[in-house]
């Protein structure tokens, strides 16, 4: 005989793995300081990635006045300025992504565990 119930919750876990659950696993089976800060070094690297980008569009942008003031400018306060500019935008990227990640993590971890409350519920199902 079907049991309706055990029938809905079968779909609706199959739903889950099918769509949302495939990417929780694979969140799930990192810890959560390993994928948050795998995550976050990433960033890191697409951070200075696109910062060396837009740096070099800006003196390309300018590149002949850049040429001539590059003699009568003060070199190692200019290093600097670039220097706090790309770690104020790094580091600001890095929080922002910190948090994006560890609030994905939780998000799949708690939807991990009403997934095993499921197929716990299941299993007693199949058992009575």
């Amino acid at each position: 005989m079907l049991n309706e119930e055990r029938i809905i919750l079968m779909t609706k876990m199959a739903s889950y793995e099918a769509n949302e659950g495939r990417r929780n696993v694979a969140i799930g089976r990192y810890f959560r300081s390993d994928y948050i800060g795998w995550h976050v070094l990433k960033s890191i690297i697409s951070a200075t990635i696109a910062f060396v980008v837009v740096f070099g569009m800006y003196i390309y942008y300018d590149f002949e006045v850049f040429m001539l003031d590059i003699y009568k400018m003060d070199v190692l306060a200019f290093v600097k300025r670039i220097l706090s500019m790309y770690l104020w935008t790094t580091g600001i990227y890095a929080v922002i992504a910190f948090v994006v990640y560890a609030v994905r993590y939780s998000r799949a971890m708690r939807s991990l565990k009403l997934y095993h409350m499921n197929l716990r519920r299941l299993m007693n199902m199949y058992k009575s």
